[in-house]
């Protein structure tokens, strides 16, 4: 077992991953200003993850061989991520950032439930109590009152925030349940494969108008080179070090990037929330916080 690191530490790499996973999706929403198209936003991402991820498997002399029986959930794992991607961007398009994220964040909860439900975990009084609390935070945060009021636009982006963490619960149940002893390494290039692939035929076929559309200035050209190095680097650094970060325990740390993205939303988009929309971030996170620190 690789020795872990210091725990003040891990928490601090951690808290930098989270920021860069943050900053990641503020370059999105900048390239996206400038006319970018979807497709191609999710295809550099790609690409660069995969390069990392096949260095990284090459150095380990990792097998890529797949059993029989998994071949269908390495498949089903890449159509999932490429579709929470998508979902996940249209939304950022639509609604602020630190929203958006705020909303992907709940698949904890999605994947608590479906534990509940498919017998895998018993049920319990004060995780109960947690969800709750949670969705009193995110009623809040989307201002259900207003609902009616909201633009098209704006309830189409709260629905596909939404579908983003449906499609990322979904991964992490198929990532335990029936990927589990497929090595990282190899588990990700085939997913990121998979991305990839995806975007160049849904390109090719136009099922997305202007998905592969390049920046039409040079801020667009940015963001897309920044959601692409900054997505590399927190992919990357987080799959290196996670068997030294100790994530049973440190993961829900994670939840610090709808907090950095409300930072980094307003510095660089002049985005921000309402301070009811505030105050219901900050029962959001704490309600995430408190499952996945709960029993530890």
């Amino acid at each position: 077992m690789p020795q872990l690191i210091h725990r003040p530490y891990a928490i601090l790499i951690l808290v930098v991953t989270a920021t860069l996973f943050a900053g990641n999706h503020i370059s999105a929403r900048i390239a996206f200003e400038h006319d970018t198209g979807l497709l191609l936003a999710i295809l550099l991402r790609g690409l660069t993850a995969l390069s990392l991820m096949l260095i990284i498997a090459y150095r380990q002399r990792a097998s890529f061989a797949i059993p029989a029986g998994q071949r269908f959930w390495v498949f089903s794992l890449g159509i999932l991520i490429a579709l929470q991607s998508l979902c996940l961007y249209s939304s950022i398009v639509r609604i602020p950032v630190a929203m958006s994220l705020l909303l992907v964040n709940t698949w904890p909860m999605m994947f608590i439930l479906a534990s509940w439900i498919m017998g895998k975990r018993q049920p319990d009084a004060l995780t109960f109590g947690l969800l709750f609390f949670i969705l009193v935070g995110l009623a809040l945060v989307l201002d259900v009152t207003s609902l009616g009021n909201m633009t098209a636009e704006k309830q189409i982006g709260i629905i596909l925030g939404l579908l983003a963490a449906l499609f990322l619960a979904i991964t992490m149940w198929l990532t335990q349940y029936h990927l589990h002893a497929l090595p990282g390494s190899v588990r990700s290039a085939y997913t990121m494969m998979t991305v990839v692939a995806v975007m160049i035929i849904a390109g090719a076929m136009d099922w997305v108008p202007g998905g592969l559309k390049v920046p039409q200035a040079t801020e667009g050209w940015f963001g897309l080179l920044g959601l692409s190095i900054l997505y590399g680097i927190a992919f990357t650094l987080l799959f290196v070090l996670a068997p030294r970060l100790d994530m049973g325990r440190n993961s829900p740390v994670l939840n610090f990037e709808p907090v950095a993205s409300l930072f980094l939303g307003f510095v660089f988009l002049g985005q921000f929330l309402l301070p009811m929309q505030l105050v219901g971030g900050a029962i959001v996170i704490a309600g995430i916080l408190a499952i996945g620190f709960k029993g530890q």
